[in-house]
């Protein structure tokens, strides 16, 4: 009887998804009481070097924290469905209105140079996500990788970088929707929006975009795969528009329009790759679904490396269709594809170009709901943000709570706020988290804890530095003076001779288990200068609104997110000697 009792005492109880108590929201002990929280703010900083160094390793990630959730996520999808979902989370608006713009006020006709060299860097960032998402198959992405890698602090202002340009970005693509879908009615270009006297910029409500998050976030929560079906469908009439553009584009081509090819110098290239870098954006969206993957190891890789290959190729062709239909200075800036058809006589195909364009934006924000909501679904197993967000709802093994969050937060923003307060999609948080991630591979290869030496350690860190600092440098003297050449012949010597430094000096410390990035330190180091390039390529706002968002973080961080990080560490090192203690007084019997 007294084995049963304690048996019972030990089962936890059964507790339903939808609870409300202090504890789901805030169970650490310094939310406990007002004193606990003045006591541990005064820790702050003994706390915050506590944390700073403090890693993660891949079971915590992987198994611990699915534990926080409660249930399980269903594994349900296989590399046919991921690489839909790359096609669904990656090809939206962005080639449709992107290509236009950038063709006519930087690349000229040599816009397909600027998708190779965008499309290049991305795949570089592809293959160092697919290592990741095959050795740490969790729904956190980039947030669990750095947290592995590079720890707590990095992990959260990174991710919560790229998790609030997200929001912002679903609400811009929202607002964008509804612009599409009064154009392909014919309708006025805002008779969709209701207007009020608010203040310039928040004045022009919009209940269809904030109607589209809300659907597309009620489809992702009943169930993921019937959320995949409905992107295959999308996906696949959208890939049919994508390939009557391209067929009707040569058709009507005039190869003199590509004469000039480089109007604006490799300058103009580079800038346009810098922004249309975006329209490659998203396929780190298929990592966050590892846990829903039947065989991560094998559908992970196809999924992406697979997608980003062919969408690579059809923005090329794209681009080369719109440069060979329109001379670069007749392209149109807004609707560079419709406009372009007008012109040789195809004036229905405007529609047909909306068409897919409003096909392409649903999927992402499709997708969008299913990434977003696993980002958050992670932080919250860290404690970051209230575990209530990690919760999975047992049938239909989707987290329905963190999918409320980002829709409830991106809904309200795209409802009140115009495109021109939301300016564009274009953010140097996106670079940077790819950078870091690139940076943490470099990390992952070359170092173990317990098994490294701390003097190869130091070497790793000083190599890191150079090749990051050499990168910056190549970045600055072609703001600076892109013409020039006298800065990269010292930047780009020493990028070199840091990567070799690596190869030669420093012995891989782990083997990927079943799939790894190829040439390293060569590829990493690569990707890290090409999205730091591209960094430098971006506008000073994007760099305002990337301090901005990180400070906005680091207040988060200090008051609430390293507090709740801090007790869920320190408690769970508690654990095993409570569980040694029981294994005791089995083993003695009563």
């Amino acid at each position: 009887m007294a084995t049963s009792s304690r048996d019972n005492d030990e089962a936890e109880p059964q507790r339903g998804y939808w609870r409300w108590s202090k504890q789901d929201f805030l169970p650490e002990e310094s939310f406990q009481s007002w004193n606990n929280y003045v006591s541990a703010l005064s820790q702050t900083w003994l706390r915050f070097k506590d944390r700073l160094f403090s890693r993660s390793d891949d079971a915590t990630e992987t198994e611990e924290l699915k534990k926080q959730s409660e249930h399980d996520m269903k594994r349900c999808l296989n590399w046919w469905d991921l690489i839909w979902f790359g096609f669904g989370a990656v090809i939206g608006a962005g080639i449709f209105v992107l290509t236009g713009q950038e063709a006519h006020d930087h690349a000229g006709a040599a816009i397909v140079l600027s998708y190779v060299a965008s499309g290049f860097s991305a795949m570089l960032s592809v293959f160092c996500y697919t290592e990741f998402a095959v050795e740490v198959p969790s729904a956190g992405g980039s947030f669990a990788y750095l947290r592995v890698e590079l720890g707590d602090f990095v992990a959260f202002i990174t991710a919560g970088n790229i998790l609030l340009e997200s929001v912002i970005g679903s609400a811009a693509v929202a607002r964008s929707w509804t612009s599409y879908f009064t154009n392909l009615l014919n309708r006025p270009k805002n008779s969709l929006r209701i207007k009020t006297n608010l203040k310039e910029g928040y004045n022009l409500l919009d209940p269809i975009a904030s109607g589209v998050l809300v659907i597309a976030s009620v489809i992702t929560i009943i169930s993921t795969r019937k959320t995949s079906f409905l992107n295959w469908i999308a996906s696949a009439i959208n890939t049919a528009v994508i390939i009557f553009v391209i067929i009707a584009g040569f058709l009507h081509a005039d190869t003199s329009n590509l004469s000039p090819f480089l109007p604006y110098g490799a300058k103009g290239v580079f800038q346009a790759a810098a922004i249309i870098y975006f329209a490659y954006g998203g396929f780190d969206s298929i990592a966050t679904m590892a846990e829903e993957t039947k065989k991560p190891s094998r559908d992970i890789p196809i999924g992406l490396v697979g997608s980003m290959s062919m969408i690579t190729v059809i923005y090329c062709l794209m681009a080369l269709s719109l440069s060979m239909m329109q001379k670069y200075t007749e392209i149109d800036t807004g609707a560079a594809f419709s406009i372009a058809f007008q012109s040789v006589g195809m004036k229905w195909a405007k529609y047909v170009v909306a068409f897919g364009a409003l096909k392409g934006m649903t999927t992402v924000l499709l997708v969008a709901r299913l990434s977003q909501a696993r980002y958050i679904t992670h932080i919250a197993r860290c404690h970051m943000i209230p575990p209530w967000f990690a919760l999975v709802h047992p049938k239909t093994g989707t987290p329905i709570n963190a999918t409320l969050l980002i829709t409830v937060a991106s809904a309200i923003i795209a409802f009140f706020t115009g495109l021109d307060v939301l300016s564009s999609l274009i953010s140097v948080s996106t670079l940077f988290v790819f950078m870091m991630i690139s940076a943490a591979l470099l990390v992952r290869r070359y170092y173990v804890r317990g098994v490294t030496p701390r003097e190869n350690l130091v070497k790793l860190v000083m190599f890191l530095v150079v090749i990051i600092g050499s990168s910056i440098g190549i970045s600055a003297f072609w703001g600076l003076n892109p013409n020039g050449w006298l800065g990269y012949t010292v930047a780009v010597p020493v990028w070199f001779l840091g990567t070799l430094g690596m190869s030669l000096f420093l012995n891989q410390q782990r083997v990927p288990r079943v799939w790894g990035v190829p040439f390293v330190p060569w590829l990493p180091s690569l990707s890290i200068a090409t999205n730091v390039f591209l960094m430098g390529s971006l506008e000073y706002d994007a760099f305002i609104r990337f301090g901005v968002c990180t400070v906005v973080m680091l207040i988060y961080y200090f008051l609430f997110g390293l507090h709740a990080t801090y007790d869920m560490a320190h408690q769970q090192q508690k654990l095993p000697s409570k569980v040694e203690h029981t294994e005791t007084i089995k083993n003695e019997g009563p």
